[in-house]
């Protein structure tokens, strides 16, 4: 369907076509329509059964799965929802949350939202998006979210009717009956989607304080239907890996909006997708029963997918593997490009960006470790920021500089203003808050993460170098760089590692690996801390806030001890999120206020960036 692309001119070529004559539609659910029409007897989804991945599936084409989006979008209309209102949902990896990713658009603003979180973020969420109508699950299949979804609700002011999966609850009305009472061949309302509308709002960042909400209109997710498209030369003759939740990017457009206005099988791994440790074990064995095509999956997916034989399963229907979201291990990419003959294409995007904004050459031979080149209508470029945070200047090639972006994919800011400054530069430039360098033939080689950098009395360490030599040892599974607090240089390198199912390695091996291995000395690692499990967020990238926060922990607790001993109380340390400050340390000290010893712990903290809280009794 697409042309091949081998080299960053055969993308440059296709822009010498207008965008406007390339898209399939000016909206996602019009660009699914007419994919379903074309295709109705291709299976939309296939989804396996929960806890067993193996079993027997069940299967959705294409006229059912519209059928399922245009009754979904009847229902909403007739419960009061109109364009410019928001349906929010809090379900698992099921046939009616794709229903609601495509026909929610069709009668409002669509916000998925991650039931991991606790009721207080799900409530900043709701309340950020002006929830009009909420779908979630009954307590029948899950009485955690339910019991969220009833702590919070009225707390929404503008909430006028509630969804269940799983049969009706208290003050809810039942899902499949508000369904089944809706027409399926057409759209009540009569709407014609103006693409400048918004179409969906996606949560970043509300993992450590009020989340921002970026803003995705329907010409944006047009566009990464046709880009993402062709980037990835997905047909309808493609099985993909769906296995990312819909709360995230990944999930939603590159494995859900993308593919099915291509009439390509999303292949639903279970309902909570791969955070099932199943589902890991089998991906091999799902790979040769489905014949999968697109294998998608976070890095940290592919790493523990290295850990499992691929014994007789026959993977030769595989075209590649498609990686993204966080930065993929070099070690890790080759490895698995060994193992299965595969290619590993690694891309880059963010929530911002609604998807990918470079990808590898997927009929070339592009080089692990870089994420591809400027897919096609987009503008992405490397530079220097004055002190205001504008453009500079670009940056020549090889040079290290803030990655920025421009063009039809890009947001028009957050839901909260307030967080467009900052991000939305002048000249329409979005600042991605990452590092990188363009080389001679066009490729992008991301180097670090801006606010991920470790500046040790001055001199930048970037915690790549660090996270990619331990992840060349034999029994690093995941490795991760923070900076830990320290009130002579600011801040030291400490690293976190997660070993390899069935591996050995002493703390004091692992340093010493680091220390022959980095060869700039003051990024070698100070302290490394062994973990049974690395923290992650809810799509599988190494949530790094809790290790810089557990890292300060064991800084202040250090600090503290001598202080518990001399006063004879009990001084505890505890980090987390905090919606002012970002992360707040509480200093919790038995016994009555001490205006003596609390001077002793504010002098003792006084130096660090961190804000402190001191609470007695």
């Amino acid at each position: 369907m697409y042309p091949s692309i081998r080299t960053d001119a055969d993308a440059r070529a296709l822009e010498q076509t207008p965008l406007e004559a390339l898209l399939p539609a000016d909206n996602a659910f019009d660009a699914v329509r007419q994919a379903a029409e074309r295709h109705p007897d291709n299976i939309a989804l296939r989804l396996l059964p929960p806890g067993n991945p193996m079993g027997e599936s069940r299967d959705i084409n294409y006229r059912d799965y519209m059928a399922g989006c245009f009754q979904t979008a009847n229902a909403l209309h007739e419960l009061g929802l109109r364009p410019g209102e928001t349906v929010s949902f809090l379900l698992p990896l099921c046939a009616e949350a794709y229903y609601i990713v495509v026909g929610g658009e069709a009668a409002g603003i669509v916000n998925a939202v991650n039931p991991l979180l606790e009721a207080w973020q799900i409530a900043s969420i709701l309340k950020a998006a002006n929830t009009k109508i909420l779908v979630t699950v009954s307590p029948a299949i899950s009485p955690e979210i339910w019991g969220k979804v009833a702590a919070v609700r009225d707390e929404l002011p503008n909430l006028s009717a509630v969804l269940t999966l799983g049969g009706a609850a208290e003050g809810a009305t039942d899902l499949h009956a508000a369904l089944a009472a809706q027409p399926n061949d057409h759209l009540v309302s009569g709407r014609v989607i103006d693409p400048q509308d918004v179409a969906a709002y996606f949560h970043t960042g509300g993992t450590t304080g009020t989340p921002k909400l970026a803003q995705h209109t329907h010409a944006m997710q047009a566009m990464q239907i046709w880009s993402t498209g062709v980037s990835l030369g997905v047909g309808p003759d493609d099985t993909i890996m769906a296995g990312l939740p819909l709360f995230h990017i990944g999930g939603s457009i590159v494995c859900a909006l993308v593919p099915l206005a291509h009439a390509t099988t999303l292949l639903v791994l279970g309902p909570s997708g791969w955070r099932d440790p199943a589902v890991v074990r089998d991906s091999w064995l799902i790979t040769h029963k489905h014949k999968v095509t697109i294998f998608g999956g976070v890095p940290t997916v592919l790493g523990a997918c290295l850990n499992i034989p691929i014994g007789n399963a026959d993977i030769s229907s595989l075209r590649y593997f498609a990686t993204g979201g966080s930065a993929l291990p070099t070690e890790v990419g080759r490895a698995l490009q060994k193992l299965t003959g595969k290619p590993v294409l690694e891309g880059y995007g963010m929530t911002e960006t609604t998807s990918y904004v470079t990808f590898p050459e997927r009929d070339g031979n592009p080089p692990i470790g870089s994420v591809g080149i400027v897919m096609p209508h987009c503008q992405v470029k490397t530079v220097e920021l004055d002190e205001d945070g504008n453009v500079a200047r670009d940056c020549a090639t090889d040079e290290i500089g803030v990655v920025v972006m421009r063009g039809p994919s890009i947001t028009p800011g957050y839901v909260q203003a307030q967080y467009n400054e900052g991000t939305l530069l002048k000249d329409g430039w979005l600042n991605s808050g990452d590092l990188g360098r363009f080389d001679a033939d066009g490729r992008l080689w991301l180097t670090g993460r801006a606010k991920d950098l470790i500046i040790r009395g001055g001199h930048n360490i970037d915690p790549a170098v660090i996270e990619e030599t331990l992840h060349q040892h034999e029994a690093v599974e995941l490795a991760a760089a923070v900076g830990k607090p320290d009130s002579y240089a600011g801040e030291l390198p400490v690293a976190y590692v997660q070993l390899k199912p069935g591996k050995s390695a002493s703390v004091e091996e692992l340093q010493e690996y680091a220390r022959s291995h980095i060869p700039e000395r003051a990024a070698n690692p100070v302290n490394l801390f062994l973990l049974d499990t690395m923290p992650l967020t809810a799509v599988g990238k190494i949530f790094k806030p809790a290790l810089r926060w557990d890292a300060a922990k064991r800084v202040y607790g250090e600090l503290m001890a001598p202080l518990a001993v001399e006063s004879g109380r009990e001084i505890a340390v505890e980090i987390g999120a905090h919606d002012v400050h970002g992360a707040l340390a509480t200093v919790t000290v038995s016994g009555t206020k001490d205006a003596a010893l609390q001077k002793k712990i504010d002098d003792l903290l006084a130096p660090f960036v961190l804000k402190h809280a001191v609470v007695w009794g």
